[in-house]
């Protein structure tokens, strides 16, 4: 028996958003054992699980398989850090092998004939080569898309807190289940997902600057509080030894840029808060697609030199409504009376 029993092999898949006709998978592999997200966990099992999802230890440069549901099948790589990417143009209607909600499963293993692999099998560091995971083609029905920013837009946050303290005292210390989201976001976020006709299944996408190791935790939160289901984008977080390239935009900008780009044809709500840069953001993407930006809605902060300034660039912004908003049902009432809800 071995002295220290040494991590599985796994592949964490990330729910992204994929086109009719192109496949953006994002995940990442790793030696790690996959986390396990409890209602009503003990402090000493919160830390414990804090301590794991930012204690990783990836697998550099594996060689990953993707497999359609109708078998189609295909290869790439992740980078040094664990990071893999399928972005692929397909001559599959990838919507024909869609669910009724616009999910397409699919499933994601180490590539077999792999030396590394070979040598973790032997090592028993396999317990299996197939994980399961699910990309967004939004349905047909939908009428519009959501993105949303998570932090202080439906989560608590604290983003504008003295040395962000708050921040990290609720991602560290403070399970999903006791994380508290504002007042009436599910509800609203249900409805808009539902759309005018309370049956449109409108796509949401979730945006935040947090790393991909809280994919998990952000997930749970979504789910345990009613919110709709959808693509949760998060980044990677740069070390100082870090060789990954940089992004030429901000990683918010970069991803709203890439969902309009997916999705032509779609119109979009924003959805942020006024402590950050939410307002910077959805202003030049609105400025650059006036005529796919239906409305922009920023949550009120506690901080009034940041509120002053976004209520200035709000009063002066003409190319859709831009409203500040203190409590979800004012957007519901704005949302009502422009059909977009019912």
């Amino acid at each position: 028996m071995a002295l220290f029993k040494r991590d599985p092999w796994i592949l964490d898949i990330y729910r992204t958003y994929s086109g009719k006709n192109h496949l953006y998978i994002r995940g990442r592999a790793l030696e790690d054992q996959p986390l396990k997200h409890y209602e009503q966990q003990t402090f000493y099992q919160t830390l414990r699980n804090t301590w794991r999802t930012f204690k990783t230890d990836e697998i550099r440069n594996a060689s990953v398989g993707l497999t359609l549901p109708n078998g189609t099948q295909f290869e790439t790589k992740a980078d040094h850090e664990g990071y893999f990417l399928f972005d692929i143009t397909v001559d599959i209607d990838l919507e024909d092998l869609s669910d009724d909600e616009g999910y397409l499963s699919l499933a994601v293993k180490f590539d077999e004939d792999n030396a590394a692999f070979a040598k973790a099998k032997k090592q028993k560091r396999l317990a299996k080569n197939s994980f399961n995971g699910e990309t967004l083609i939004p349905p047909q029905s939908a009428v519009y898309g959501v993105i949303s920013d998570i932090d202080d837009t439906i989560m608590h946050t604290g983003v504008t807190s003295f040395l962000k303290i708050r921040v990290a005292f609720n991602t560290f210390f403070k399970n999903y289940d006791r994380r508290l989201p504002l007042k009436g976001a599910a509800s609203l976020y249900q409805l808009l997902h539902r759309g005018p006709s309370g049956n449109d299944q409108n796509p949401m996408f979730y945006l935040s600057n947090s790393p991909w190791n809280l994919y998990k935790y952000l997930e749970k939160f979504l789910d345990f509080h009613g919110f709709p289901k959808g693509p949760i984008l998060l980044r990677d977080f740069p070390t100082p030894w870090d060789r990954t390239p940089k992004l030429k935009r901000p990683h918010k900008v970069h991803e709203l840029l890439n969902i309009l780009k997916h999705y032509p044809d779609m119109n979009f709500i924003l959805i942020g808060d006024s402590g950050e840069h939410d307002v910077d953001y959805y202003k030049d993407v609105a400025q650059q697609y006036p005529d796919r930006i239906m409305a922009i809605y920023l949550r009120s902060v506690n901080h009034d030199k940041k509120m002053a300034r976004v209520k200035s660039i709000a009063d002066s912004f003409t190319i859709c409504p831009m409203l500040l908003v203190q409590e979800s049902k004012e957007a519901v009432i704005h949302a009502r009376e422009m059909g977009w809800i019912i």
